[in-house]
């Protein structure tokens, strides 16, 4: 059977969201748990390494926002597990890449790249004139059965909607004021020199804001781990792809009102500076962005939702194709691409179809949204120059 996305509401102070949260969603917290735990077992790493794993992120996440190690404290409890597990959920990508290499080993092949092709389509090119941002999200095929929507009501900035692993904090989504995001893997020959901010908590932080520009600076200027691309765009008509080294970030602009990204650098600029390690582990990223592009391009000016999700569906040199049905990767893991996510921000929109090379059925998920259209141009008297 296809596995289905539940919706999480959550409301009130931190600890409270998380409380709320663990108890909604518990079981497809301990399978989160469990799944990883297995995984770092395999690693060779036992609870008490985990934990030390765990012990050196907190410092870092406490100093980013300390009211995101009370929301994680909130969901531990309400899902009766460990408060160490609910960390672990939210720095999943480096907890993962540590287990891999003793502290003194650099860029190490990774055994599971979090691959992902995502989609952004300015109003210019959109048959309705609204914004469409979405994402294929490629990742370990027992990840659709912990993976949920969660929305959370805010007294102290927008509402939130963003599709997540339960008892995660953040992934892809938009928040009430029309700002959107969606991220994919990058792996640099930079990597994992420095402890940086979570991945999954800096995407929460985009989502946090009211004011487009404070967004971009937490992706722009956040030290990270590792590498990672993060599109965002705010519904009135801006999107940036940001490809963002642990200490540097590059900029891709859209070209005919359309950004595409897979797992490769773009940049010619963070090319020139940078070694893109990735590619050997996701060879097809070289075509996935290439084909989405030749199929949505024909359109523009008219393209819709169904125009996204026809190029997220192409099956071109399946099983290594945008939209992946579960296979074995390089490294002999199962994988897929466990959900399309398709949103229209300015509608308040979210459309999720879980593993989609096998269900093309789509639930859809909504959030009252209180975005500011900006005025309109006042023309203005111009002085004659003297």
């Amino acid at each position: 059977m296809t596995p289905t996305c539940p919706l999480v509401e959550v409301s009130g102070s931190p600890r409270e969201r998380g409380r709320q949260y663990g108890e909604q969603a518990a079981d497809r917290v301990r399978l989160g748990i469990e799944h990883y735990s297995e995984q770092l077992g395999r690693d060779n790493l036992t609870a008490e390494g985990i934990a030390r794993l765990v012990k050196r992120f907190e410092p870092t996440i406490d100093r980013f926002d300390s009211t995101y190690l009370e929301e994680m404290r909130g969901i531990a409890e309400g899902a009766g597990v460990a408060f160490e597990s609910v960390v672990l959920l939210n720095a999943r990508t480096e907890i993962l890449k540590l287990a891999q290499r003793p502290d003194d080993e650099r860029n190490v092949p990774d055994d599971d790249p979090d691959g992902c092709t995502g989609v952004v389509v300015l109003p210019e090119a959109a048959r309705d004139g609204r914004l469409i941002h979405a994402q294929n999200w490629d990742w370990k095929v027992e990840c659709a059965e912990t993976a949920v929507v969660l929305k959370i009501r805010r007294e102290d900035g927008p509402d939130i909607l963003t599709f997540t692993e339960a008892g995660a904090l953040g992934r892809s989504g938009f928040n009430a004021a029309g700002i959107a995001i969606t991220a994919n893997y990058l792996e640099t020959d930079r990597d994992y020199r420095r402890l940086g901010v979570p991945l999954a908590l800096i995407r929460r932080k985009v989502l946090e804001q009211k004011q487009l520009a404070v967004s971009m600076r937490a992706v722009y200027a956040t030290p990270k781990s590792a590498a990672n691309n993060m599109i965002v765009s705010q519904a009135n008509g801006i999107a940036i792809d940001f490809e963002c080294a642990p200490d540097e970030t590059f900029q891709v602009l859209p070209e005919r009102g359309l950004i595409v990204h897979a797992n490769h650098f773009q940049s010619p600029v963070a090319l020139s500076k940078l070694k893109d390690t990735g590619i050997a582990n996701t060879p097809d990223s070289l075509y996935r962005d290439l084909r989405v592009r030749a199929l949505i391009e024909p359109h523009l000016g008219a393209v819709t939702r169904d125009t996204v999700k026809n190029a997220l569906f192409d099956d071109f040199e399946t099983p290594w194709s945008v939209c992946r049905p579960p296979r074995r990767n390089l490294s002999s893991n199962l994988s897929a691409t466990v959900a399309m996510i398709v949103m229209e921000p300015m509608l308040g929109i979210m459309e999720v179809a879980m593993l989609p090379a096998l269900n093309r059925a789509f639930t859809t998920y909504r959030l009252d949204m209180e975005i500011q259209r900006p005025s309109e141009a006042v023309s203005a008297p111009i002085a004659k120059a003297v």
